[in-house]
């Protein structure tokens, strides 16, 4: 049975023919077409492959440059000693630790008296006009104790102050030296060029109360300025901060030179210097662009030893230690929140976290001839005690990341039953998570003239500085500045028991010690 197109096509065989050149026409348009398009595609597939490859090319160069031809910035290797050493001079008890040449390392800041400075700079006193041996100022490296910068700063120094902002107009903090004869000097910290220098006459037989303290910008120059209380004189001078120009005539201050002070600031708006001296202590409201000084005593009862701001939620309370007692008061309105019996404190007190989170004070008190006592408030029990040299170095403290803190005590640790008393000094390790253990981390025989302990890094590289040799009014020898990394001593200590329970092996807590990690608070 043939179907109906073969039919068809028998009998109408041209118009059969006609038909099917007509879809061979279609189909050759069809296959030109789809072969076009096929070549258009591969085009286009030839240029995505391309565009590929090139950004993987430049990807890769991108990736090369900055791990091999642009170099990372590189972060200082902190050496863990080191040791900056002067032949014929002395140094001055003073020790800043700044960042001078901002590199994220915390510098040191010292003062000597030479002839002439180091080496490294070859400066000479009379480079400034001074004669020979004269007090420099001298910043080092933490990270090598290489000399950023030395400066012939005074004939001699009665007092150093670093960490000032806006002397000069500077960007960069600096440091205020007053010399003696009297002349006030203002060093740029992070280059040691002099921004200016001014004589004064603060009278014949003058006392500097120290710290020195800036005040709000008095000769509208908009640069904050300096005010000195000279006690025995009982004068008050204001300096401009911009060129240390005396501004205006001094004014009265009924103190002597005994005194001392601090400056708190009660209200964002008004500031006042509380001045103690002897069993009185005085309250003055602050407000040199008028010309009247006000004086009112707060009270008056026993020796006062020490005054120490103390932070608090809404701002600063004033602790006052006194000879047989020490009390809280409020920074604001100077009323008394606490008092405690305490008695024969011989440092000022120290500020850190016994507890987590939670601020504590830590005091040093006399306890019988080269003796004395650890102890926290409220002194209940003594933490422990140490055979004490007269001007022992400070303690300090170092934030832990524990929320506590370490406590570094100089002294001797008597083992009870030796009687044995030596010469040496001894820079012991306190950290309340063992609170029946000193770490005894070196000695020295040396006469130690100034001594602190900071984070050289951001919560890492804890350091204590010691500087060591004689002092002015001494024969000039060998002064020596050194930067220990505190981790250094913590493997090598020995580990004191200040109970007879020895609650783990001494290996195990100089390890614990050891990996102890620091916080910094700022």
């Amino acid at each position: 049975v043939m179907d109906s197109k073969d039919t068809e096509a028998e009998i109408h065989p041209l118009k059969h023919e006609d038909v099917k050149a007509q879809e061979n026409h279609e189909n050759s348009v069809e296959r030109r077409v789809g072969s076009k398009q096929s070549s258009q595609l591969s085009r286009l597939s030839r240029w995505r492959t391309a565009a590929f490859f090139i950004s993987l090319f430049l990807c890769l160069i991108i990736v090369f440059a900055f791990s091999f031809v642009i170099p990372c910035p590189e972060r200082p290797v902190s050496e863990r000693t080191w040791f900056r050493n002067y032949d014929d001079a002395v140094a001055y008890p003073f020790l800043a630790i700044e960042d001078v040449n901002k590199d994220k390392v915390q510098d040191v800041i010292f003062v000597f008296k030479a002839s002439n400075g180091s080496s490294s700079f070859n400066r000479s006193c009379l480079d400034e006009g001074l004669p020979s041996p004269c007090a420099f100022v001298a910043a080092v490296s933490g990270t090598n104790g290489s000399v950023l910068w030395e400066r012939a700063a005074a004939e001699d120094v009665e007092w150093v102050e670093c960490g000032i902002n806006q002397l000069g107009g500077a960007q960069a903090p600096s440091c205020l030296i007053v010399g003696k004869p009297v002349a006030l000097t203002a060093i740029d910290q992070q280059t040691g060029e002099v921004q200016w220098r001014q004589s004064s006459d603060f009278g014949a037989n003058y006392t500097v109360l120290t710290p020195l303290s800036v005040i709000p910008d008095v000769d509208s120059d908009g640069v904050q300025d300096l005010i000195i209380f000279i006690a025995t004189e009982n004068k008050t001078f204001i300096h401009s901060g911009k060129n240390g120009e005396q501004i205006g005539s001094p004014e009265s201050l009924n103190v002597d030179g005994n005194a001392r002070y601090i400056r708190f600031v009660p209200k964002p708006d008004s500031y006042y210097f509380l001045f103690y001296t002897g069993g009185n202590l005085f309250n003055k409201p602050a407000s040199p662009a008028k010309k009247t000084s006000r004086f009112f005593v707060l009270f008056s009862s026993g020796d006062i030893r020490y005054l120490v701001r103390i932070p608090s939620g809404s701002g600063e309370n004033i602790l006052i230690v006194q000879s047989e007692m020490t009390m809280l008061v409020n920074g604001k309105n100077l009323q008394n929140l606490w008092t405690l019996n305490t008695s024969g404190v011989i440092s000022e007190p120290l500020l850190g976290y016994y507890k987590p989170d939670v601020l504590g004070i830590v005091l040093e008190s006399d306890i019988g001839p080269n003796r004395k006592k650890v102890c926290k408030l409220f002194c209940l029990a003594s933490l422990f005690s140490l055979n004490s040299r007269a001007h022992s170095p400070e303690p300090a403290t170092l934030s832990t990341a524990d929320h506590r803190s370490t406590f570094l005590f100089w002294g001797e640790y008597q083992i009870p039953g030796n009687e044995t008393v030596t010469a040496l000094q001894k820079l012991y390790l306190f950290h309340p998570s063992y609170t029946n253990v000193l770490l005894e981390l070196r000695n020295s025989t040396d006469q130690i003239i100034a001594f602190d302990a900071a984070l050289f890094e951001r919560s890492r590289h804890a350091c204590y500085v010691l500087l060591r040799g004689p002092q002015p009014g001494q024969e000039p020898g060998f002064v020596s500045l050194m930067k220990r990394k505190l981790k250094e001593d913590v493997s090598e200590s020995r580990v004191i028991w200040l109970s007879q329970v020895a609650v783990d092996s001494e290996q195990y807590v100089r390890e614990r010690l050891y990996r102890m990690r620091f916080h910094s608070r700022d």
